[in-house]
Protein backbone atom coordinates (compact mmCIF):
# COMPACT_ATOMS: atom_id res chain seq x y z
CA UNK A 1 0.00 0.00 0.00
CA UNK A 2 3.15 2.33 0.26
CA UNK A 3 2.90 3.10 -3.34
CA UNK A 4 -0.15 4.76 -3.17
CA UNK A 5 0.47 8.57 -1.65
CA UNK A 6 -3.48 8.58 -0.43
CA UNK A 7 -3.18 5.31 1.71
CA UNK A 8 -1.39 5.14 4.98
CA UNK A 9 0.51 1.82 6.25
CA UNK A 10 -2.48 0.73 7.37
CA UNK A 11 -4.37 0.68 4.04
CA UNK A 12 -6.54 3.61 4.59
CA UNK A 13 -7.51 7.00 3.38
CA UNK A 14 -5.25 9.93 4.23
CA UNK A 15 -4.27 13.24 3.35
CA UNK A 16 -1.23 13.57 1.76
CA UNK A 17 1.53 15.62 3.85
CA UNK A 18 2.74 18.66 1.79
CA UNK A 19 4.34 20.76 4.28
CA UNK A 20 7.89 20.09 2.88
CA UNK A 21 6.67 21.13 -1.24
CA UNK A 22 7.96 24.39 -2.13
CA UNK A 23 5.33 27.50 -2.00
CA UNK A 24 4.97 28.31 -6.04
CA UNK A 25 2.20 30.79 -7.90
CA UNK A 26 -0.15 27.66 -9.25
CA UNK A 27 -2.93 28.23 -11.69
CA UNK A 28 -5.49 25.96 -13.36
CA UNK A 29 -8.51 26.58 -16.12
CA UNK A 30 -11.19 24.39 -16.35
CA UNK A 31 -14.27 24.37 -18.20
CA UNK A 32 -17.98 22.64 -18.29
CA UNK A 33 -20.86 23.26 -20.18
CA UNK A 34 -24.69 23.04 -20.01
CA UNK A 35 -26.72 22.55 -23.34
CA UNK A 36 -30.13 24.19 -22.89
CA UNK A 37 -33.01 25.14 -25.16
CA UNK A 38 -33.55 28.11 -27.20
CA UNK A 39 -36.17 29.79 -25.03
CA UNK A 40 -33.92 29.32 -21.95
CA UNK A 41 -31.17 31.10 -23.96
CA UNK A 42 -33.43 33.82 -24.86
CA UNK A 43 -34.40 34.32 -21.29
CA UNK A 44 -30.85 34.13 -20.01
CA UNK A 45 -29.52 36.55 -22.86
CA UNK A 46 -33.25 39.36 -21.96
CA UNK A 47 -32.60 38.84 -18.09
CA UNK A 48 -36.35 37.10 -18.23
CA UNK A 49 -35.64 34.22 -15.78
CA UNK A 50 -37.81 34.52 -12.95
CA UNK A 51 -35.40 33.54 -10.63
CA UNK A 52 -33.08 36.20 -11.26
CA UNK A 53 -29.81 36.61 -13.32
CA UNK A 54 -28.86 33.64 -13.98
CA UNK A 55 -25.00 33.85 -15.14
CA UNK A 56 -24.42 36.13 -12.32
CA UNK A 57 -25.98 33.85 -9.71
CA UNK A 58 -24.02 30.88 -11.79
CA UNK A 59 -20.55 33.24 -11.58
CA UNK A 60 -20.85 33.66 -7.86
CA UNK A 61 -21.53 29.80 -7.43
CA UNK A 62 -18.48 29.31 -9.05
CA UNK A 63 -16.34 30.98 -6.86
CA UNK A 64 -18.10 29.90 -3.98
CA UNK A 65 -17.73 26.45 -4.61
CA UNK A 66 -13.72 26.83 -5.45
CA UNK A 67 -12.98 28.45 -2.06
CA UNK A 68 -15.13 25.40 -0.44
CA UNK A 69 -13.37 22.63 -2.83
CA UNK A 70 -11.69 20.76 0.71
CA UNK A 71 -15.53 20.71 1.71
CA UNK A 72 -16.86 18.68 -1.26
CA UNK A 73 -13.58 16.57 -2.05
CA UNK A 74 -12.22 14.84 1.10
CA UNK A 75 -8.35 14.25 0.40
CA UNK A 76 -7.97 17.75 -1.23
CA UNK A 77 -6.36 20.74 0.81
CA UNK A 78 -8.10 23.38 2.58
CA UNK A 79 -6.34 26.43 0.25
CA UNK A 80 -6.17 30.19 0.52
CA UNK A 81 -7.49 31.21 -3.04
CA UNK A 82 -5.56 34.60 -4.22
CA UNK A 83 -8.34 35.01 -7.38
CA UNK A 84 -10.70 33.06 -9.36
CA UNK A 85 -12.93 33.63 -12.21
CA UNK A 86 -15.62 32.56 -13.72
CA UNK A 87 -16.36 33.29 -17.57
CA UNK A 88 -19.23 32.49 -20.19
CA UNK A 89 -19.20 31.92 -23.66
CA UNK A 90 -22.16 30.77 -25.88
CA UNK A 91 -22.03 27.93 -28.76
CA UNK A 92 -24.94 28.16 -31.29
CA UNK A 93 -24.73 25.70 -34.01
CA UNK A 94 -27.64 24.09 -35.83
CA UNK A 95 -30.41 24.76 -33.64
CA UNK A 96 -28.24 23.67 -30.19
CA UNK A 97 -27.24 26.39 -27.79
CA UNK A 98 -24.44 25.63 -25.45
CA UNK A 99 -23.13 27.06 -22.58
CA UNK A 100 -19.72 27.30 -22.13
CA UNK A 101 -18.51 27.80 -18.76
CA UNK A 102 -14.62 28.22 -18.02
CA UNK A 103 -13.27 28.72 -14.25
CA UNK A 104 -9.48 30.11 -13.63
CA UNK A 105 -8.03 29.73 -10.02
CA UNK A 106 -4.95 30.99 -8.58
CA UNK A 107 -3.04 30.37 -5.78
CA UNK A 108 0.31 30.67 -3.94
CA UNK A 109 0.79 27.59 -2.19
CA UNK A 110 2.44 23.98 -1.66
CA UNK A 111 -0.36 22.24 -3.55
CA UNK A 112 -2.76 23.42 -7.24
CA UNK A 113 -5.55 24.07 -8.23
CA UNK A 114 -7.06 21.80 -10.47
CA UNK A 115 -9.41 20.10 -8.20
CA UNK A 116 -11.03 24.28 -7.31
CA UNK A 117 -11.18 25.25 -11.25
CA UNK A 118 -13.14 21.41 -11.87
CA UNK A 119 -15.50 22.20 -8.79
CA UNK A 120 -16.11 25.52 -9.76
CA UNK A 121 -17.03 25.29 -13.61
CA UNK A 122 -19.19 22.10 -12.13
CA UNK A 123 -21.13 24.58 -9.54
CA UNK A 124 -21.67 27.04 -12.17
CA UNK A 125 -23.27 24.71 -14.26
CA UNK A 126 -25.10 23.04 -11.41
CA UNK A 127 -26.72 26.18 -11.04
CA UNK A 128 -27.86 27.45 -14.46
CA UNK A 129 -29.23 23.85 -14.51
CA UNK A 130 -31.48 24.89 -10.84
CA UNK A 131 -32.06 28.56 -11.74
CA UNK A 132 -33.52 27.36 -15.61
CA UNK A 133 -35.06 23.75 -14.78
CA UNK A 134 -38.87 25.12 -14.02
CA UNK A 135 -38.64 25.58 -18.13
CA UNK A 136 -36.93 22.80 -18.94
CA UNK A 137 -35.68 19.77 -17.19
CA UNK A 138 -34.06 18.25 -20.28
CA UNK A 139 -30.78 20.65 -19.95
CA UNK A 140 -28.07 18.18 -19.98
CA UNK A 141 -24.50 19.17 -18.25
CA UNK A 142 -21.57 18.04 -20.62
CA UNK A 143 -18.03 17.42 -19.96
CA UNK A 144 -15.81 18.97 -17.97
CA UNK A 145 -12.13 19.19 -18.07
CA UNK A 146 -8.94 20.78 -16.67
CA UNK A 147 -7.49 23.28 -19.98
CA UNK A 148 -3.93 24.19 -17.85
CA UNK A 149 -2.54 23.76 -15.15
CA UNK A 150 1.03 25.43 -14.14
CA UNK A 151 3.54 25.64 -10.97
CA UNK A 152 4.55 22.97 -8.71
CA UNK A 153 6.76 19.73 -9.57
CA UNK A 154 4.85 18.15 -11.84
CA UNK A 155 4.91 21.48 -14.36
CA UNK A 156 2.73 22.84 -17.03
CA UNK A 157 0.08 21.12 -18.45
CA UNK A 158 -1.74 22.35 -21.59
CA UNK A 159 -4.81 20.21 -23.02
CA UNK A 160 -4.12 19.28 -26.64
CA UNK A 161 -8.13 20.80 -28.02
CA UNK A 162 -8.66 20.06 -31.76
CA UNK A 163 -8.32 22.69 -34.27
CA UNK A 164 -6.78 25.32 -31.47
Amino acid sequence: MSDFTHFNEQGRARMVDISAKQETERTATAVSSIQLTEEIYEKINAGTMKKGDVLAVAQVAGIMAAKNTSDWIPMCHPLQLKGTDITFDWNIADGCYELMITASVKTKGSTGVEMEALTAASAAALTVYDMCKAIDKGMVIGQTYLITKTGGKSGEYHRDIEGD
